[in-house]
Protein backbone atom coordinates (compact mmCIF):
# COMPACT_ATOMS: atom_id res chain seq x y z
CA UNK A 1 0.00 0.00 0.00
CA UNK A 2 0.96 3.78 -0.90
CA UNK A 3 0.52 6.84 0.04
CA UNK A 4 1.91 10.36 -0.83
CA UNK A 5 2.05 12.90 1.94
CA UNK A 6 1.20 16.34 1.16
CA UNK A 7 2.94 18.30 4.41
CA UNK A 8 5.34 20.95 5.07
CA UNK A 9 5.56 20.70 8.72
CA UNK A 10 8.87 18.48 8.35
CA UNK A 11 9.02 17.15 11.45
CA UNK A 12 5.37 15.88 11.27
CA UNK A 13 5.67 14.52 7.90
CA UNK A 14 8.90 12.18 9.07
CA UNK A 15 7.21 10.98 12.19
CA UNK A 16 4.04 10.27 10.71
CA UNK A 17 6.19 8.12 7.80
CA UNK A 18 8.20 6.52 10.36
CA UNK A 19 4.66 5.50 11.99
CA UNK A 20 3.22 4.38 8.64
CA UNK A 21 6.31 2.96 7.42
CA UNK A 22 6.66 0.51 10.65
CA UNK A 23 3.26 -0.98 9.24
CA UNK A 24 4.08 -1.84 5.52
CA UNK A 25 2.78 1.33 4.25
CA UNK A 26 5.25 3.19 1.17
CA UNK A 27 5.35 6.96 1.98
CA UNK A 28 6.18 9.52 -0.29
CA UNK A 29 6.74 13.01 1.46
CA UNK A 30 6.36 16.14 -0.25
CA UNK A 31 6.69 19.68 0.92
CA UNK A 32 5.70 21.39 -1.84
CA UNK A 33 2.40 21.68 -3.39
CA UNK A 34 3.23 21.30 -6.82
CA UNK A 35 5.54 18.32 -5.87
CA UNK A 36 3.24 17.00 -4.15
CA UNK A 37 0.78 16.62 -7.11
CA UNK A 38 3.49 15.62 -9.63
CA UNK A 39 4.12 12.69 -6.79
CA UNK A 40 0.38 11.41 -6.82
CA UNK A 41 0.64 11.83 -11.09
CA UNK A 42 3.27 9.96 -11.57
CA UNK A 43 2.67 7.34 -8.58
CA UNK A 44 -0.59 6.69 -8.23
CA UNK A 45 -0.69 6.09 -4.97
CA UNK A 46 -3.19 4.25 -3.10
CA UNK A 47 -4.17 7.68 -0.78
CA UNK A 48 -3.25 10.87 -0.76
CA UNK A 49 -2.30 12.28 2.66
CA UNK A 50 -3.43 16.43 2.15
CA UNK A 51 -2.35 18.77 4.86
CA UNK A 52 -5.08 21.76 4.78
CA UNK A 53 -2.87 24.44 4.78
CA UNK A 54 0.57 24.64 2.82
CA UNK A 55 2.67 27.37 1.46
CA UNK A 56 2.27 28.90 -2.24
CA UNK A 57 -0.67 27.13 -2.82
CA UNK A 58 -3.36 25.65 -0.09
CA UNK A 59 -4.91 22.27 0.16
CA UNK A 60 -8.37 22.82 -1.22
CA UNK A 61 -6.53 24.19 -4.73
CA UNK A 62 -4.19 21.57 -4.50
CA UNK A 63 -7.30 18.86 -3.70
CA UNK A 64 -9.15 20.29 -6.49
CA UNK A 65 -6.32 19.81 -9.13
CA UNK A 66 -5.73 16.39 -7.78
CA UNK A 67 -10.16 15.40 -8.12
CA UNK A 68 -9.84 16.87 -11.93
CA UNK A 69 -7.42 14.16 -12.65
CA UNK A 70 -7.97 11.43 -10.67
CA UNK A 71 -9.85 9.69 -8.55
CA UNK A 72 -7.55 8.33 -5.93
CA UNK A 73 -8.86 8.46 -2.13
CA UNK A 74 -7.95 11.90 -0.82
CA UNK A 75 -7.65 12.34 3.07
CA UNK A 76 -7.74 16.07 3.69
CA UNK A 77 -5.58 17.06 7.25
CA UNK A 78 -6.70 20.07 9.06
CA UNK A 79 -5.36 22.39 11.57
CA UNK A 80 -8.12 22.60 14.04
CA UNK A 81 -10.84 20.09 13.13
CA UNK A 82 -13.51 22.67 13.08
CA UNK A 83 -16.84 22.18 10.58
CA UNK A 84 -16.07 25.21 8.30
CA UNK A 85 -12.70 23.21 7.86
CA UNK A 86 -13.95 19.97 6.95
CA UNK A 87 -16.79 21.23 5.29
CA UNK A 88 -13.81 22.83 2.77
CA UNK A 89 -12.47 20.09 2.83
CA UNK A 90 -15.07 17.68 0.96
CA UNK A 91 -16.78 20.13 -1.16
CA UNK A 92 -13.15 20.87 -2.45
CA UNK A 93 -13.69 16.92 -3.30
CA UNK A 94 -11.71 15.67 -0.19
CA UNK A 95 -13.15 11.76 0.74
CA UNK A 96 -12.69 12.21 4.60
CA UNK A 97 -10.82 14.57 7.00
CA UNK A 98 -8.19 14.18 10.22
CA UNK A 99 -7.66 16.85 12.12
CA UNK A 100 -4.29 17.55 14.09
CA UNK A 101 -3.07 15.98 16.53
CA UNK A 102 -4.32 12.83 15.34
CA UNK A 103 -3.94 9.69 16.66
CA UNK A 104 -1.28 7.54 14.44
CA UNK A 105 -3.49 4.61 14.78
CA UNK A 106 -6.27 6.15 13.35
CA UNK A 107 -4.58 7.59 10.74
CA UNK A 108 -3.56 3.93 9.78
CA UNK A 109 -6.93 2.92 10.00
CA UNK A 110 -8.57 5.20 7.98
CA UNK A 111 -5.68 5.04 5.21
CA UNK A 112 -6.50 1.24 4.88
CA UNK A 113 -9.86 1.66 4.59
CA UNK A 114 -9.96 4.11 1.88
CA UNK A 115 -7.20 1.48 0.18
CA UNK A 116 -9.35 -1.17 0.76
CA UNK A 117 -12.72 0.86 -0.51
CA UNK A 118 -10.69 2.24 -3.60
CA UNK A 119 -9.36 -1.23 -4.62
CA UNK A 120 -13.36 -2.73 -3.87
CA UNK A 121 -12.05 -5.17 -1.56
CA UNK A 122 -14.07 -3.50 1.58
CA UNK A 123 -16.14 -6.63 2.18
CA UNK A 124 -17.53 -10.14 0.60
CA UNK A 125 -18.35 -9.50 -3.11
CA UNK A 126 -21.51 -8.01 -4.48
CA UNK A 127 -23.41 -8.50 -7.27
CA UNK A 128 -24.40 -5.46 -9.72
CA UNK A 129 -27.17 -2.95 -7.69
CA UNK A 130 -29.45 -1.49 -9.98
CA UNK A 131 -31.76 1.34 -8.89
CA UNK A 132 -34.18 2.28 -12.09
CA UNK A 133 -31.18 3.79 -14.66
CA UNK A 134 -28.84 3.81 -12.29
CA UNK A 135 -26.35 0.88 -12.42
CA UNK A 136 -23.78 0.32 -9.43
CA UNK A 137 -20.74 -2.51 -10.13
CA UNK A 138 -18.68 -2.76 -6.79
CA UNK A 139 -16.44 -5.20 -8.02
CA UNK A 140 -15.17 -2.07 -10.94
CA UNK A 141 -16.63 0.76 -8.64
CA UNK A 142 -18.52 2.27 -11.49
CA UNK A 143 -21.63 3.77 -11.31
CA UNK A 144 -23.40 4.86 -14.27
CA UNK A 145 -26.84 6.44 -15.22
CA UNK A 146 -28.39 5.56 -18.86
CA UNK A 147 -24.87 3.89 -19.40
CA UNK A 148 -22.90 7.06 -18.89
CA UNK A 149 -20.46 6.62 -16.04
CA UNK A 150 -20.26 9.23 -13.23
CA UNK A 151 -17.26 9.22 -12.29
CA UNK A 152 -17.54 9.33 -8.41
CA UNK A 153 -14.80 9.71 -6.10
CA UNK A 154 -14.73 6.82 -3.27
CA UNK A 155 -16.73 8.39 -0.81
CA UNK A 156 -19.03 9.51 -3.27
CA UNK A 157 -19.57 5.80 -4.79
CA UNK A 158 -19.38 4.29 -1.40
CA UNK A 159 -22.67 6.43 -0.52
CA UNK A 160 -24.41 6.31 -3.42
CA UNK A 161 -24.44 2.28 -3.26
CA UNK A 162 -25.39 2.59 0.48
CA UNK A 163 -28.57 4.73 -0.77
CA UNK A 164 -29.35 2.59 -3.84
CA UNK A 165 -29.26 -0.92 -1.77
CA UNK A 166 -31.41 0.91 0.41
CA UNK A 167 -33.85 2.75 -2.54
CA UNK A 168 -36.72 4.30 -0.57
CA UNK A 169 -35.96 3.87 2.33
CA UNK A 170 -35.31 6.99 4.78
CA UNK A 171 -31.72 6.67 6.06
CA UNK A 172 -29.91 9.38 8.95
CA UNK A 173 -27.11 10.99 8.32
CA UNK A 174 -25.35 9.03 11.16
CA UNK A 175 -26.66 6.10 9.28
CA UNK A 176 -25.01 6.72 6.06
CA UNK A 177 -21.46 7.83 8.22
CA UNK A 178 -21.70 4.37 9.58
CA UNK A 179 -22.56 2.51 6.87
CA UNK A 180 -20.41 3.93 4.60
CA UNK A 181 -16.88 4.72 6.91
CA UNK A 182 -17.99 2.27 9.59
CA UNK A 183 -18.20 5.06 12.76
CA UNK A 184 -20.60 7.55 13.18
CA UNK A 185 -18.75 8.98 15.71
CA UNK A 186 -17.50 11.62 14.79
CA UNK A 187 -20.32 12.47 11.92
CA UNK A 188 -21.67 15.88 11.72
CA UNK A 189 -24.36 17.00 9.65
CA UNK A 190 -22.59 19.15 6.79
CA UNK A 191 -20.01 16.33 6.08
CA UNK A 192 -22.97 14.15 4.46
CA UNK A 193 -24.54 17.15 3.30
CA UNK A 194 -21.86 17.90 1.16
CA UNK A 195 -21.18 14.93 -0.33
CA UNK A 196 -25.46 14.57 -0.97
CA UNK A 197 -24.68 18.10 -3.04
CA UNK A 198 -21.68 16.58 -5.27
CA UNK A 199 -24.14 13.29 -6.17
CA UNK A 200 -26.89 15.32 -6.92
CA UNK A 201 -24.61 17.46 -9.33
CA UNK A 202 -23.58 14.23 -11.29
CA UNK A 203 -26.66 12.58 -11.00
CA UNK A 204 -28.29 16.10 -13.21
CA UNK A 205 -30.51 16.48 -9.86
CA UNK A 206 -32.06 19.90 -9.95
CA UNK A 207 -30.50 21.04 -5.73
CA UNK A 208 -33.39 23.25 -5.16
CA UNK A 209 -36.47 20.34 -6.11
CA UNK A 210 -34.13 16.90 -6.36
CA UNK A 211 -36.52 14.21 -7.42
CA UNK A 212 -33.65 11.06 -6.83
CA UNK A 213 -31.50 12.19 -4.10
CA UNK A 214 -34.34 13.36 -1.34
CA UNK A 215 -33.84 15.18 1.93
CA UNK A 216 -36.48 14.25 4.31
CA UNK A 217 -36.43 17.15 6.94
CA UNK A 218 -35.25 16.82 9.93
CA UNK A 219 -34.08 13.05 9.54
CA UNK A 220 -31.86 11.99 6.47
CA UNK A 221 -32.30 11.06 2.41
CA UNK A 222 -33.62 8.80 0.35
CA UNK A 223 -32.94 7.82 -2.84
CA UNK A 224 -36.41 7.74 -4.82
CA UNK A 225 -36.17 5.85 -8.31
CA UNK A 226 -38.62 7.06 -9.11
CA UNK A 227 -38.23 9.33 -12.86
CA UNK A 228 -34.45 7.81 -12.30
Amino acid sequence: MSVVYIEDDDKLARLTAKYLESHGVRVTLAAEPREGIASVLRQKPDVVLLDLMLPQMDGLEVCRQLRARVDTPILMVTARGEEADRVMGLEGGADDYIAKPFSSRELLARIRAHARRARGNAGPPQGLVRAGALEIDPASRRASLRGADLGLTTYEFDLLRVLAERAGRVLTREQLVDLVRGSADEAFDRSIDVHVSHLRKKLGDDPRSPRFLKTVRGIGYLLATDGI
